[in-house]
């Protein structure tokens, strides 16, 4: 298929029925079952939301991609971040370079809207490496028997069934996400996606469970400082969210849970990579499975370096940098701090091997703290020839590891 018949432009608010056409087909969805249902649905408001880029082939739509405008905490520092998602391209139109092409749109636009990073949620890891993209974060499953559900003596607060939408939730997930590396800060989108989030129902497949929540208020000032989001169904009690301000809060939740013991007979639940879930319990011997889950690229090295919480103020440091999609972060860079102040200049396009040289996607996982610059040394994902600059590199970068439990 000649590239010089197609069209790349934004999706119209008129083609919306082509977009979900086309997720209907890529996705192999059938609009007859409930839970496939809410998937369009919420790929519906989610088209009204951000930006859909499309290939199309005499006005017929063949290929998308859509970004949403998100905020995420960085090291404790607000980025603005363009989040990708319903990515298709008709199977006959596929191997042309679309997909290649509407991602650097999709970069391009990002860019121009100042959102220095993207996540996404990725059908297929090495694919998304292929373009600048790498794993950030990890998910816990876990699961427990009824006679394995904690039960915490001296806890004096109080728990108390609210509605999902209610501000006390809304509340502390605000704390929660400013204290939290890595985390959405959530804003009418994010909640509108965690709302209608289907990840249960993608397991049990007919369920209507509905989403529930809870919000524990401590003892001294009745001040919610934790909320849990569930479901209970099949005789199981299903932990969709469970977001804690204060280890009392998190101890008052698992009472909750705990006295739904006479109802159900298995906990399933899921959390961040970096919650040590089975260490938490009385009884550890639970199952529990870590994975990969979101993957993040730095869009525009420049931005996202000027924005970057340093450990040291004064610093300097040349990085050679890889990036075969995006022109602009690719070539020999130099990033300097004084009294604070960071400032980075691109030296040249052209890559320089005698100094530290890096992927963007390896810049990406090693600035967000998922892996650590001598770890990231020791797999040659970072490439150095005097040792001493991976020290500089561990001072320079929080060590902090990134969590994120939502989903787009």
């Amino acid at each position: 298929m000649p590239k010089q018949e197609l069209e790349l432009r934004e999706i119209k608010i008129e083609e919306m029925d082509q977009f979900i056409k086309l997720l209907n087909y890529v996705f192999q969805v059938n609009v007859s079952i409930h839970k496939d249902r809410l998937f369009v649905n919420a790929k519906s408001k989610q088209f009204q939301e951000g930006t859909a880029m499309g290939w199309f082939d005499r006005d017929q739509l063949v290929s998308q991609i859509l970004n949403l405008p998100f905020q995420v905490n960085i090291h404790g520092h607000i980025y603005d971040m363009g989040g990708l998602t319903a990515v298709g391209t008709y199977p006959e139109y596929a191997s042309h370079g679309l997909m290649h092409r509407l991602i650097l749109k999709s970069l391009s636009n990002m860019r121009s809207e100042g959102q220095s990073i993207s996540y996404l949620f990725p059908y297929s890891i090495p694919y998304y490496r292929n373009k600048g993209f790498e794993i950030i974060s990890d998910i816990v499953e876990y699961q427990m028997k009824d006679t394995q559900m904690p039960r915490y003596q001296n806890i004096e607060g109080q728990v108390r069934r609210v509605q999902v939408g209610h501000e006390d939730v809304k509340n502390i997930y605000t704390l929660y996400s400013k204290q939290t590396h890595g985390a959405m800060v959530r804003n009418a989108i994010a909640w509108n996606e965690k709302f209608q989030e289907s990840y249960w129902e993608e397991k049990f497949e007919g369920s209507d469970a509905q989403l529930q929540a809870a919000v524990y208020y401590d003892s001294e000032n009745d001040e919610p400082v934790g909320y849990l989001f569930y479901r209970i169904m099949e005789e199981n009690f299903y932990v969709d969210e469970l977001v804690y301000l204060t280890n009392e809060a998190r101890k008052g939740l698992w009472n909750f849970i705990h006295a739904h013991k006479s109802m159900v007979y298995h906990v399933f639940g899921k959390t961040g990579g970096t919650e040590a879930i089975a260490f938490l319990m009385q009884d550890s011997e639970i199952k529990q499975s870590l994975s990969p889950y979101f993957m993040a690229r730095i869009v525009d090295v420049e931005m996202f370096m000027k924005q970057f919480p340093f450990n040291k103020s004064d610093f300097s440091v040349r990085l050679s940098i890889d990036d075969p999609l995006a022109a602009w972060n690719h070539g020999t860079f130099e990033i300097s701090s004084v009294n604070g102040e960071v400032n980075i200049s691109k030296l040249s396009d052209e890559l320089d091997e005698t100094i530290p040289s890096v992927t963007i996607q390896t810049l990406t996982t090693m600035m967000l703290g998922y892996l650590r610059p001598q770890y990231l040394y020791s797999i040659e994902r970072l490439v150095v020839e005097n040792e001493d600059e991976i020290d500089l590199f561990e001072e320079l970068i929080p060590n902090n590891v990134p969590c994120f439990i939502d989903y787009f």
